[in-house]
């Protein structure tokens, strides 16, 4: 089934403001970790990662109130990121198939910017993000793995 999440990106603070959110809601990560950008395997043309930013946090997933998954990531400026209060939040689409995905990201994505189109990714999804029209950023994301606490993310 279809699901709608929140993606948070923060400077290098990520793993300290999820632990904050664990501490309030309860429950743990999916997977019961963090992944950490030293897990990436190198990428063709990529330029290596500084070692002071192994340790940052690639991704993490937090079940929160009505399965609801708060998720996020450290946006380093050794990647180009430049993250300011207002552009690091995503609202994330989880679909249930690639042509369901193709289609929201196409019609969502018309007049907008695209800053990841659609592609099979290394952790084994299908995913594209781009900020719309409006401002608004998103993520869309095609997995056959399940989105739940107990099970692999």
């Amino acid at each position: 089934m279809a699901k709608i999440s929140t993606y948070l990106n923060f400077s290098r603070n990520t793993e300290e403001v999820f632990n904050f959110y664990k501490s309030v809601f309860g429950g743990d990560f999916i997977d019961g970790k963090i992944n950490r950008f030293g897990e990436v395997p190198p990428m063709e043309g990529m330029p290596p990662l500084p070692e002071e930013d192994k340790n940052l946090v690639m991704h993490v997933a937090l079940p929160i109130l009505g399965d609801h998954l708060l998720m996020g990531s450290d946006a380093p400026e050794s990647m180009g990121f430049t993250v300011n209060k207002g552009n690091n939040v995503y609202i994330s689409i989880h679909t249930d198939s690639r042509s369901q995905a193709d289609d929201l990201f196409a019609k969502l994505a018309e007049g907008g910017v695209v800053e990841m189109p659609m592609a099979d990714m290394f952790w084994g999804d299908y995913y594209g993000s781009f900020t719309d029209q409006f401002g608004i950023k998103w993520m869309i994301n095609y997995s056959t793995r399940v989105l739940t606490p107990d099970k692999t993310h």
